[in-house]
């Protein structure tokens, strides 16, 4: 799922061009839907139709997500302004070479589920970008036992409370359940909740010893896989801009945005069933990113 339009710590107005946006999971997050529902400047995807039952109530839980989202990153405090220029050291264009493998060995630490030791250059900054792209969008982020331990994996300390305070706050059980989710951000007995990101690249655009802020540009799916479904999975395309400090010893985030795009065209295809899509969550493992 994406995050939307750019949002900010340092923002409270909420405004673009400077922001967060979410996780999971979010800040602002805008998802592309399948019919048009807003062009994208590719021309009108084209897809199976679905009965319009289902497509409103797909929109009702893209809005809900989008709200979740801009409320967790809304009001936290002094950031780095605007996180989205192209000022500074490393940003310069990426040549033909830059998603080659470097034949550096990735990272072999890890936070939780999340990957840690990421190196003190620009490439470990990318890394981290990417792996805590990953993290911030996926379903783990709305479930409580999850959402704490995520939260002090990936951001840096002075963060952590605020955040914490507002994902608890957005991420309530009564928003949990509008999307199909109880309490505990689990999904009713015969479905399965999905949100999973897969970055395609990514890109320094500030680079300092202690700060660098990276866009990693992201595909993903998203939506609950069963039979009656209301919010079936569909895909997205996004990139996320993430800000990132080093505490001595690691990467960490210090803020971050979201914004749709850029997406492809779709092609015709058969959309695969409930549980086809269930079942390749469950037997299909993710990935720890490196450049």
């Amino acid at each position: 799922m994406s995050l939307g339009d750019d949002n900010g710590y340092g923002n409270d107005s909420g405004r673009t061009d400077d922001g967060y946006s979410t996780i999971g999971g979010t800040r602002q997050t805008r998802t592309r839907l399948p019919d048009g529902e807003g062009g994208d400047g590719y021309g009108t995807p084209r897809r199976p139709a679905r009965k319009s039952r289902s497509l409103v109530m797909m929109v009702g839980v893209v809005v809900l997500l989008i709200a979740a989202i801009a409320f967790a990153n809304m009001g936290g405090g002094g950031g780095n302004g605007d996180d989205g220029g192209g000022s500074g050291g490393g940003g310069s264009k990426p040549d033909a070479s830059s998603t080659a493998a470097t034949g550096t060995k990735p990272v072999t630490g890890k936070n939780g589920t999340t990957a840690s030791g990421f190196a003190h250059d620009e490439q470990g900054a990318q890394s981290a970008a990417a792996n805590f792209a990953v993290t911030l969008v996926s379903a783990d982020i709305l479930k409580p036992a999850r959402r704490s331990e995520i939260v002090r994996q990936v951001f840096v300390p002075s963060r952590v409370d605020k955040l914490e305070a507002n994902f608890n706050q957005a991420y309530s059980k009564e928003f949990l359940s509008k999307i199909g989710l109880d309490e505990n951000g689990n999904a009713a007995a015969g479905m399965t909740y999905v949100s999973r990101t897969a970055p395609v690249g990514t890109k320094v655009t500030r680079s300092s010893d202690t700060s660098t802020t990276v866009e990693v540009w992201c595909t993903g799916v998203f939506g609950t896989a069963g039979v009656s479904s209301t919010n079936p999975v569909s895909n997205d395309w996004f990139t996320m801009t993430l800000t990132l400090q080093w505490d001595g010893s690691d990467w960490k985030v210090d803020s971050f945005s979201q914004k749709e795009g850029p997406a492809p065209v779709n092609t015709d295809r058969t959309a695969s069933n409930a549980d086809e899509i269930a079942k390749a969550v469950e037997e299909y493992g993710g990935f720890t990113y490196a450049r």
